[in-house]
């Protein structure tokens, strides 16, 4: 297993919540630009929003899930989501959701880069719990997490990975040993969003093109190459490319005018 981001360490946070994704879409309704965690859970709470859920347990799901795919660089992530509820088909925003619960998970990504894609290219049905928690293990042998986990943990991370996977419509939703791999296809509004999220971010096209978060949608150099053709031809960008570069002249000066774009 190798990651690209070895100053980060792997933690158990996806316990606060996997996808959460009606979590979200109630926590989006209730939220206001500039709104941080506690007035967020405060409001939700006064209001009645989650009858059914204990103070303390939607104090884990805003602190520690919500807030830390969404209230973060400046609130972003927060309005992007948001649009893509608004706007856009439920999977895009299963999609959208599923990038920024990585970025704050990154024991997610890697499983999804390093386990669930490498079993759908090569035609494998399932992924099982075996599959995880062997991922799981490795990682703490290689020194991924802050300290060595018991094994109750790796029991616990490996069932999140799934779970968490079977939430973002990877794999079948159940809680069987064997969970079917379904079929999983990066959408049009999507690939444009994350094209112009990173360009956003200040990297350079040829780190656009090659940025892991691709990965996530089991994309390689190449593929994210004849991504970026598609794009031209739908006119949100012009891209050239050589052997050992690529260049793209990029349409959209801020992200509000290719959200409006793609929601036409």
């Amino acid at each position: 297993m190798k990651t690209e981001e070895k100053e980060k360490k792997y933690t158990t946070q996806l316990q606060a919540g996997l996808g959460i994704l009606n979590e979200t879409k109630l926590l989006l309704d209730i939220w206001e630009p500039g709104m941080e965690s506690k007035q967020l859970r405060e409001k939700a709470l006064s209001e009645g929003f989650f009858p059914n859920v204990s103070a303390r347990r939607l104090k884990n799901i805003v602190d520690e899930a919500f807030a830390t795919r969404y209230l973060v660089e400046g609130q972003k992530p927060a309005k992007y989501v948001s649009y893509f509820k608004e706007n856009l088909s439920r999977e895009a925003f299963k999609q959208i959701t599923l990038l920024y619960t990585c970025r704050a998970n990154l024991i997610l990504k890697d499983f999804i880069r390093f386990v669930y894609w490498p079993k759908y290219g090569a035609g494998v049905d399932t992924i099982t719990r075996d599959d995880s928690r062997r991922f799981v293990m490795d990682a703490v042998r290689e020194g991924y997490t802050q300290n060595v986990w018991a094994d109750s943990t790796i029991k616990r991370v490996s069932s999140y990975l799934l779970g968490a996977c079977g939430d973002f419509g990877l794999l079948e939703n159940s809680k069987g040993y064997h969970r079917k791999i379904l079929s999983f296809r990066i959408e049009s509004e999507m690939a444009a969003f994350l094209a112009y999220e990173l360009h956003f971010s200040g990297i350079g096209d040829n780190s656009v093109i090659s940025d892991s978060d691709w990965e996530i949608y089991g994309l390689k150099e190449m593929d994210v190459k004849e991504l970026f053709k598609q794009m031209a031809l739908q006119g949100h960008l012009i891209f050239q490319s050589t052997a050992k570069a690529v260049k793209i002249s990029w349409k959209y000066e801020e992200m509000d005018e290719l959200l409006n774009v793609i929601t036409e």
